[in-house]
């Protein structure tokens, strides 16, 4: 169809204008077919106006609208004030370049909360556990309720019971002073040998650390340390890897009290005769199936209850009874002794590698540790000068059996403190003070760390004075007694 058709169609419908807005023109048409006639006036277009207010447009027209109801510019007609039929987007308050708005310098809404949810928020607020709405309101209700206030301070109270200013654990005290209490009523049938009692209450409060370690405490890296030819040497193993060897090691002294020896479960017969604490211990860590775990604790814990009943029920009468370390024994109490302090210091070893405190053992029994590593350094230094490690000494001489020698006095500083001379030039000589030659002052758990082998001998004297040779040769000595 042409386009005159279809201007001529729609004049058919002339007049008829609502709701047809595209045919039909403002003022005139220029399509073909209708030069010259005129078309409707103004005010007949705004009359004849589509639906929703348009003014019906032609799409063919000079200027002809595009259908937005707006008059093209240029036109000549008046250009209405309306809003676009599709909003621009707005603005971020980003793409403006201004701050953002600080929240925190709003102010708070206070909230309204009636009577019984204020009532059941005065224990949190006691302990400080509210929010700050929550703490203000509270308190701006105790200002206007008097029930509620009385209630608040009783709480208050009771609180300030519960947070004492002292610390939650346990004195590792407690155990001996209830138990020296218990014992003065009623003493035991069956008493501990003295010799005995530091290690008992060694391995009860390593037992106490180890109760409430998980997995990942068991697993968790330990490095043994100790000095052997004057270096230093380490051993990497895990907490249940040092429960082990200490399981190993006492093992030394069951089989010496004819116990059953805790070898025999891993090892062959041919291994249960390792010599020594280090052999044992290896022949434990690799014949076992499995890497050691929490299950450890088990055969420990009663092996060291068995040693004690076994020490007490002899009546402290066992206590010469000779122990083979291997390449040296040591009478039963003196064994017991050195036990007790392999498990203080692998218990310090284990606490360090969990990052938990562990206190010194009592005075009383460490005293008795230090007292035996002096009377154990004689035949350390024989065995330095025997291996070519002693430094040349000045007027050394050789004394005779039970003769005065040179000596060194030993000064243990501390509760557990106390002095020891030391003979320098034969195990079998006699300590005289009449021939001190030097003198070294030490804390009484600087010097049991170095006999442990867990600090270097250079580092350890507290005070020297005398012959500095003999010093370094005590010192080294002293930590040539530690071993893994």
């Amino acid at each position: 169809m042409s386009g005159a058709g279809r201007f001529e169609a729609s004049d058919e419908h002339e007049g008829q204008g609502e709701g047809h807005g595209e045919g039909h023109g403002e003022g005139h048409r220029d399509g073909p077919g209708d030069e010259g006639r005129e078309g409707p006036p103004h005010e007949d277009s705004e009359r004849h106006a589509g639906p929703g207010g348009r003014s019906g447009y032609g799409r063919f027209g000079d200027g002809g609208g595009d259908g937005s109801g707006r008059t093209p510019a240029g036109t000549g007609g008046p250009e209405p004030d309306r809003p676009a039929r599709i909003p621009t987007p707005r603005a971020s308050v980003e793409d403006t370049g201004l701050p953002l708005p600080d929240l925190a310098d709003l102010p708070p809404v206070p909230l309204d909360l009636p009577h019984d949810v204020l009532k059941s928020l005065l224990g949190a607020w006691a302990l400080a556990a509210c929010s700050s709405a929550e703490t203000a309101a509270v308190e701006e209700h105790l200002g206007t309720c008097g029930s509620c206030a009385d209630e608040a301070r009783r709480l208050r109270e009771a609180v300030g019971l519960l947070h004492q200013p002292e610390s939650l654990d346990l004195d590792p005290g407690l155990r001996n002073r209830v138990l020296e209490n218990c014992l003065e009523r009623r003493p035991p049938r069956i008493p501990v040998p003295e010799w005995a009692a530091a290690y008992d209450a060694e391995t009860a409060r390593l037992d106490a650390l180890l109760q409430d370690f998980g997995d990942a405490e068991w697993h968790a890296p330990v490095r043994l340390r100790w000095f052997e030819a004057d270096e230093a040497r380490s051993r990497r193993t895990t907490v249940a890897g040092v429960i082990a060897h200490l399981l190993s090691v006492d093992g030394l002294i069951a089989v010496a009290l004819g116990l059953e020896d805790p070898l025999a479960e891993v090892t062959g017969a041919a291994k249960q005769q390792a010599a020594g604490p280090a052999g044992r211990t290896e022949a434990f860590w690799s014949t076992s199936h499995f890497p050691p775990t929490r299950s450890v604790r088990g055969p420990w814990r009663e092996q060291s209850h068995s040693l004690v009943r076994t020490v007490s029920f002899t009546g402290g009468h066992a206590g010469g009874l000779a122990v083979s370390y291997g390449d040296f024994e040591l009478p039963l109490h003196d064994a017991m002794l050195d036990r007790a302090f392999a498990c203080w210091a692998h218990a310090e070893d284990i606490a360090e590698a969990v990052d938990y405190p562990y206190r010194p053992p009592a005075p009383r029994h460490l005293n008795k540790m230090i007292d035996l590593t002096a009377r154990m350094l004689p035949a350390a230094l024989a065995r330095r000068r025997q291996s070519g490690l002693a430094s040349p000494a000045r007027g050394r001489h050789l004394s005779l059996a039970g003769e005065p020698g040179r000596s060194l006095r030993l000064e243990i500083e501390g509760a557990a403190g106390g002095e020891w001379l030391i003979p320098l030039d034969s195990p079998a000589a006699v300590a005289s003070a009449d021939l001190e030659v030097a003198h070294v002052a030490l804390d009484d758990t600087e010097f049991c760390r170095l006999a442990a082998g867990h600090i270097p001998p250079e580092e350890a004297a507290a005070g020297q004075v005398g012959d500095r040779e003999a010093i370094r040769d005590v010192l080294f000595a002293t930590a040539g007694l530690s071993r893994m």
